[in-house]
C-alpha cells in the first residue's frame, strides 16, 4: 500500500488561503458618507447591537463611543473573523508536517461465490498432488465466514519542499490578517470619532439656531408693538416676521440633521437607533504641536498597519514562488500500519508494514514552469504595490499636514468673523433703538452673525477631523487620538 505525494503536498492549498485573504488584503473601504449610509455600502457604518432599548438616556463620551465601536462595529467584526479563518488555514497546513495516526476496525459476515471468483472443481484437481492419495478435499462453491479486522495506521511527511514553502506562506498570511485587523481598528476609531465630532457640531448648530430664533422673536415683538404705536412702518413688522420664520426653518433643519447624525453614530457603535443618548464631551480645540513631513513619514513607516500588512503579503508571494520552484524536488514520506484480523474460528493473526516512499516528479516541467511564472508575476505585483504604498504614505502625510495647517487658519478667521459680526449687530441694534435706521440693516446683521457662527462650528469640526486624518496617516490614531484632538 503506497501514499502519493499529492496527499501531503500543501502548496495547492495556498490559493484557498489567498481567497480567504481577499477581504483582509482588500483594505479598508475608502468611501465617503452618503445621504443615507448603510452597512451594505460600508460595513463600518453598521454594528452588532449590544443591548436592548431603554427609556433612560445613555451618557456617551468620545472615549465611550470609541470603546463601544471597537467592541461592536461590523467592519471590525468582519476583520476579526477573517483573521480567525486564516488562523484555521494555517493550522491545516501545519498538519502536513505532524504525524497522522488513524485507528479503524470492522466486523461482518461474508458470503463468497468461488465459482464467480474463478475457483471450480478443475482448480482443485490442479493441486491434487499436494494432498495424500484419495484425500482430495471437497470445496463447496459458496463459502461463508465472519471477518473481524482492526488497523492502526501512521503517516508522516519527512520532507516536502512545496509543503515547507506553503507553511511559510500560511504564516505570513496569518500575520497579514492580524495587521489587517489592526488597520480595521484604526478605521473604527476614525469613523466613530468623526461621527461623534459631527454630532457635537450639530448640537452647536442647534444651539446657535435656537439663539437666533430667540433674537428674532424679540425683534418681531418689538416691531409689532412699535407698529401698533405708529412709530414704525408695516414693512418693518413684516420684515421681522419673515426673519423669525427663516430662523425657525434653520432650527428645524439643524435639529433634523442632528437626529440623523446621532442615528449614524449609534449604528456604528452598537446602540439601537431608538435608544436616547446624551453626548457629554464638547468640541475640543487646541493647536497641534509642530511636526515635519519627514518625522511623520518615518513614524508612519514604523506604525502603519496597512504597510506592515503589505510587507507580509510580499512574504506570502515570495513563499508561493519558492513553492512553485520546489515542485521539481523530490518528497519523502514514511508510512506504516499494523493490522489484526480474525476469520471465523481461525486464530487471530497480525499484519505489519513500515515503508518510506521517495517520489520524484517527472515530465511535469510545463506545469512547474507555468506555476513559477505565475507566482513570479504575483510577487512582482506585490513588490510594486509596496513601493507605491511608500510614496502614497508620504503623499498622505503631507496632504494631512496641509489640511491641518489650513483648517487651523480657517478657525482663526471664523472666530474673528464672529467677533466682527457680533460688534456689527450690537452697533446696528443701538442705531435701530435710537430710531436712526429701520430694521433692514438689523435683520441683515443678524443673518451675518448666524452665518458666521455656523461657519465657525463647521471650521472647528473640519479642523478636528483633519487632525484625526493626520493621526491616521501617521499610524497612531488608536493610541493618540486624544493627543491629536488636544485633550
Amino acid at each position: 500500500m503506497g501514499v502519493s505525494q499529492s496527499d501531503f503536498c500543501a502548496w495547492p492549498r495556498i490559493p484557498l488561503v489567498l481567497c480567504l485573504c481577499a477581504f483582509v488584503w482588500g483594505g479598508v473601504p475608502a468611501q465617503s458618507q452618503s445621504q443615507n449610509p448603510t452597512s451594505a455600502a460600508n460595513p463600518y457604518w453598521g454594528s452588532v447591537t449590544a443591548q436592548p432599548v431603554s427609556d433612560t438616556p445613555i451618557k456617551l463620551s468620545l472615549d465611550d463611543a470609541v470603546r463601544r465601536g471597537l467592541s461592536n462595529n461590523l467592519g471590525l467584526k468582519e476583520a476579526e473573523n477573517a483573521e480567525k479563518a486564516l488562523h484555521g488555514e494555517k493550522n491545516e497546513v501545519e498538519q502536513v508536517f505532524l504525524p497522522t495516526i488513524t485507528l479503524g476496525g470492522d466486523t461482518g459476515y461474508y458470503m463468497h461465490d468461488l465459482a464467480a471468483l474463478g475457483f471450480g472443481p478443475n482448480t482443485i484437481k490442479e493441486f491434487s498432488g499436494l494432498f495424500p492419495a484419495g484425500t482430495t478435499p471437497q470445496v463447496p462453491p459458496v463459502t461463508r465466514d465472519t471477518l473481524t479486522d482492526g488497523k492502526l495506521q501512521f503517516t508522516q511527511v519527512l520532507f516536502s519542499a512545496p509543503a515547507i514553502a506553503a507553511f511559510k506562506a500560511a504564516g505570513a498570511a496569518e500575520r497579514s490578517s492580524y495587521f489587517a485587523r489592526m488597520t480595521a481598528r484604526g478605521e473604527v476609531v476614525q469613523q466613530v470619532a468623526t461621527a461623534y465630532l459631527r454630532a457635537i457640531a450639530d448640537a452647536s448648530q442647534v444651539e446657535n439656531a435656537q439663539a437666533q430664533v430667540s433674537e428674532a422673536q424679540v425683534l418681531e415683538a418689538h416691531e409689532h408693538e412699535a407698529h401698533i404705536e405708529g412709530t414704525v412702518a408695516n414693512l418693518d413688522e413684516l420684515r421681522a416676521k419673515v426673519q423669525l420664520q427663516s430662523q425657525h426653518q434653520a432650527l428645524i433643519a439643524a435639529q433634523n440633521q442632528q437626529a440623523k447624525d446621532l442615528i449614524l453614530l449609534k449604528r456604528e457603535i452598537g446602540i439601537d437607533p431608538a435608544q436616547p443618548v446624551t453626548l457629554t464631551d464638547q468640541a475640543p480645540y487646541s493647536e497641534l504641536a509642530s511636526q515635519t513631513p519627514e518625522e511623520l513619514r518615518a513614524l508612519a513607516y514604523k506604525s502603519r498597519q496597512d504597510y506592515q500588512n503589505l510587507q507580509n503579503q510580499v512574504v506570502v508571494y515570495r513563499a508561493l514562488h519558492a513553492s512553485a520552484r520546489a515542485e521539481r524536488l523530490p518528497s519523502l514520506t514514511f508510512f506504516s500500519y499494523y493490522q489484526v484480523s480474525t476469520v471465523t474460528t481461525v486464530n487471530t493473526h497480525g499484519n505489519f508494514i513500515a515503508m518510506g516512499q521517495l517520489s520524484f516528479p517527472i515530465f511535469r516541467e510545463a506545469k512547474v514552469h507555468g506555476d513559477e511564472d505565475s507566482s513570479q508575476a504575483n510577487l512582482n505585483a506585490a513588490n510594486a504595490q509596496l513601493d507605491e504604498l511608500r510614496d502614497h504614505i508620504d503623499e498622505q502625510v503631507r496632504a494631512a499636514l496641509l489640511d491641518v495647517t489650513a483648517n487651523a487658519k480657517l478657525v482663526e478667521v471664523a472666530r474673528s468673523n464672529v467677533d466682527l459680526t457680533q460688534r456689527a449687530l450690537s452697533d446696528e441694534t443701538d442705531r435701530v433703538n435710537a430710531g436712526v435706521d429701520d430694521n433692514l440693516p438689523l435683520v441683515t446683521a443678524q443673518a451675518s452673525l448666524a452665518a458666521a457662527q455656523s461657519n465657525l462650528v463647521e471650521s472647528l469640526y473640519q479642523y478636528n477631523v483633519s487632525k484625526l486624518a493626520l493621526a491616521r496617516a501617521a499610524g497612531v490614531l488608536e493610541q493618540q487620538y486624544r493627543v491629536y484632538l488636544g485633550e
